[in-house]
Formats: structure tokens, C-alpha cells, sequence
């Protein structure tokens, strides 16, 4: 059983930086992958980055690429999305997951957190 609460959502202008956390509590969360997903109302949740158990392999989904970045610390037991140059439709609450495969899509991750309201005003 893995435990995942993630903080560091809030309110920014269009063009600014968020730093997301993950903590995980439970055994063996080196193992995991790990991965980033976000729903915005009325639309399905969505992959947004991933990165292997340790952290030398990551994606990102293509809306992301050049302005997020996963990573993870196997010794505390995070992993964190930076995200730069957010933009409007960037907003959605966000949910980290852990899974045994490095994958995009929602179905293959184990365990989920609660979600953080990551919000971006034009």
C-alpha cells in the first residue's frame, strides 16, 4: 500500500512557474514508476509526465514538453513537477500516481493523491 499527497497548486498569471510535490508513505517506493496526470471540469483526466523507478527515464506529454519537468528523490520519497510558462489552459486539478509501469495511461498506475488545484489566470 502506497500513500500519495501531493502539494504546491495555487493561483499564478499566465507565464508564471508552480512547483508541484508528491509525497509518498508506504513500502517500496523506489520501485514505482511514477506519473503526473491532470483533470480539468468536463474533460477527462489527461497524462502529463512520468518517470521511471529511478528517475533516469522521464516523458512528458507533448502540451508540456519544453516547459515541465519531472523528477523524483528515491531517498525522501518525492517526486516533483516544475512547471514554467504556465498558461491558461494548464489549469486543472492535478494528481500524482504510482504504478509498476512507466506508461501514459491512467488505468496502468496503482495509486492515486487527492489532487491540487493548479489554477492560471490570463
Amino acid at each position: 500500500q502506497v500513500q500519495l499527497v501531493e502539494s504546491g497548486g495555487g493561483l499564478v498569471q499566465a507565464g508564471g512557474s508552480l512547483r508541484l510535490s508528491c509525497a509518498a508513505s508506504g513500502h517500496a517506493f523506489s520501485s514505482y514508476a511514477m506519473g503526473w496526470f491532470r483533470q480539468a471540469p468536463g474533460k477527462e483526466r489527461e497524462f502529463v509526465a512520468t518517470c521511471n523507478w529511478s528517475g533516469d527515464s522521464t516523458y512528458n506529454a507533448d502540451s508540456v514538453k519544453g516547459r515541465f519537468t519531472i523528477s523524483r528523490d528515491n531517498a525522501k520519497n518525492t517526486v516533483v513537477l516544475q512547471m514554467n510558462s504556465l498558461k491558461p489552459e494548464d489549469t486543472a486539478i492535478y494528481y500524482c500516481a504510482v504504478g509498476k509501469w512507466y506508461a501514459t495511461t491512467p488505468r496502468t498506475y496503482e495509486y492515486w493523491g487527492q489532487g491540487t488545484q493548479v489554477t492560471v489566470s490570463s
